[in-house]
């Protein structure tokens, strides 16, 4: 810590003795006198002025300026900001000596007063009396320069946030982005369901899982990396027709600005219906999302432009990788496409064809600005999708392409049991043979399929595509993203 915040402390813990042992004053109080909210005030300043109405407010102190027998603070709270005029007349001379100097910018108060206008013409409240509610020990960072490295700005995101307002309507916005989902998917009819977040095995799709151990059944479980996929499918054939689920996943894999290893999905699962029907509901969603939440269908990322209110076109996986790369995927072998990554200088991990398919893939959708769904996935890539009657080898599945990324997955699920054992198997082999990201095999998932599921459609997405909307990465976009511990400073 700076040596200069180091003799502020001091200075304040100096503070802070005097009025407890001194003055007699509790600096940190159960309870605020508030009555009203910044925001009330200013949105009935002149009713509250004419009737020269007192109210109480309460919040930290972000600015103060002294000019004599006049002392004015700027107190802020989540509502909103107001100018507060402290008079050594009005508040008394042994108040304004307490407020002159013991109580400093990042202090609590809660504040009575009556509403005026100064002879700037900005509105503010005459205070008749403060009180101290939190004795701040630290400063707030300088108001013009504020945070300015990420790591500092993540790790003390709660300076970040009071600094900038501009970051905390970024997460309004997300907020509004989840409810607005939430609301869409109960107007169709979807029931809202909580599934475990804790599983024996981590199935619905392809993540390295966290590993922890359950002590009173003494056995390994791990963290879930969908949002409860699987069971949703167990409520399709226990009756219900329309579920959905918006939870935290998690995967232990690396971290990059748009990759977390703990984040916010949605998930709906719609029996009777395929994935032609989700990717309908799917493009009306996103439309909703982008109206109600951003008042705006066009949006913009350094790289792309695209307008979720227009035509989806279909891109088909094959085809596309065949444009760009000149691959056939379903005819090269592995040794030809590794060759080709390499000519495209693309890093790759693993040799097995369903790692290095994907990755070839993974080069070619950069390209897309989209909107657009991404349909006849080869099934070797899609171990829970409907295989397509028309065209065997392939499978009802859609992706949403959107700036270059996949910005939500559906299809038709799987409800073979016989085909679904079969695929478990193969996945259950890439395991074996090193692959930390496939699928883990559930039997007994499979033997709730022997029992019967409906025609089934499941489709999901994550706040990836509110990082997008706003141009931002899922990093920058997550209120406390996971943190290296910093070593403990002992004052």
């Amino acid at each position: 810590m700076p040596e200069q915040k180091i003799n502020e402390r001091d200075d304040r813990l100096r503070k802070l003795g005097e009025l407890k042992n001194i003055i007699g004053i509790n600096p940190y109080p159960a309870k605020s006198n508030k009555t009203h909210t910044i925001k009330n005030v200013l949105d009935n300043f002149e009713k509250l002025q004419q009737n020269k109405e007192i109210v109480a407010i309460a919040g930290r102190i972000m600015s103060k300026r002294g000019h004599g027998n006049l002392t004015f603070i700027n107190l802020k709270e989540s509502s909103g900001q107001i100018q507060i005029a402290f008079s050594k007349k009005e508040i008394g001379s042994d108040n304004y000596k307490i407020l002159d100097k013991f109580i400093d910018i990042g202090d609590f108060v809660d504040v009575s007063g009556t509403c005026f206008v100064t002879h700037r013409g900005e509105n503010s409240i005459m205070a008749s009396d403060f009180r101290l509610l939190t004795k701040a020990l630290l400063p707030l960072p300088e108001k013009w320069h504020g945070l300015k490295e990420d790591e500092e700005r993540y790790r003390k995101r709660y300076l970040d946030l009071l600094m900038n307002d501009e970051l905390r309507n970024v997460f309004v916005k997300k907020s509004k982005f989840w409810n607005v989902t939430r609301e869409f998917m109960k107007s169709k009819g979807f029931f809202e369901v909580e599934t475990p977040t804790l599983e024996t095995t981590t199935g619905g799709a392809e993540a390295t899982p966290f590993r922890t151990h359950h002590n009173d059944f003494d056995m390994d479980i791990f963290l879930r990396i969908s949002v409860g996929e699987l069971w949703q499918k167990r409520l399709m054939a226990a009756g219900f027709d329309k579920t959905f689920e918006i939870g935290r996943i998690y995967r232990n894999e690396g971290s990059s600005p748009n990759h977390l290893q703990e984040f916010t999905n949605m998930e709906f699962y719609w029996a009777y219906a395929d994935y032609q029907d989700g990717m309908k509901l799917a493009r009306e969603l996103y439309i909703t999302i982008a109206k109600e939440v951003f008042g705006t269908t066009k949006f913009k990322t350094k790289e792309h432009e695209y307008d979720l209110d227009r035509e989806w076109p279909e891109v088909d996986y094959r085809e596309e990788i065949l444009k760009q790369t000149g691959i056939d995927i379903l005819k090269t072998g592995e040794e030809e496409i590794k060759n080709k990554l390499q000519e495209l200088k693309v890093k790759y991990e693993g040799d097995n064809r369903e790692r290095l398919t994907d990755t070839l893939w993974k080069y070619c959708r950069k390209n897309i600005s989209g909107p657009a769904f991404l349909v006849n996935h080869p099934k070797l890539i899609s171990p829970l999708a409907k295989e397509k009657e028309s065209n065997k080898g392939l499978t009802e599945r859609f992706q949403i392409l959107i700036a270059g990324a996949e910005i939500g997955n559906g299809y038709s699920e799987l409800n073979d049991p016989t085909e679904q054992r079969a695929r478990f198997k193969e996945q259950q082999r890439l395991l074996e043979s090193g692959d930390e990201e496939a699928m883990m095999p559930d039997w007994e998932f499979v033997e709730m399929l022997e029992h019967g599921m409906p025609p089934t459609c499941g489709f999901g997405f994550g706040e990836r595509l509110f990082a997008f909307m706003i141009d931002s990465t899922v990093r920058e976009a997550s209120l406390f993203p996971l943190m290296k511990p910093k070593i403990s400073i002992n004052y």
